[in-house]
């Protein structure tokens, strides 16, 4: 396994396991579908955008509140034109 796919591997972990079980099915039902697409870059914008508290993404994702400059991640752009 190289490094690509074991960073791609703790991105889905890390998504898969939030703490709430809404975000669990939010954000990893949103990497499994785009983790495949992205380029390193974004692999790069998905790891600081998990970094976000959930409270924090959910506010940008249902409200379109942007805290933290959430707002200037260029995934979480794409987070909030998902629809599950």
């Amino acid at each position: 396994m190289n490094e690509l796919e074991i960073f791609k591997k703790k991105l889905i972990y890390r998504s898969n396991y939030r703490g709430s079980k809404e975000m669990d099915i939010l954000l990893s039902e949103f990497v499994r579908k785009h983790i495949n697409k992205f380029n390193k870059a974004q692999l790069n914008e998905l790891d600081k955008f998990l970094d976000f508290e959930d409270g924090i993404i959910l506010n940008y994702y249902h409200h379109g509140i942007a805290e933290k400059n959430i707002d200037k991640n260029k995934v979480s752009k794409i987070f909030k034109n998902y629809f599950v």
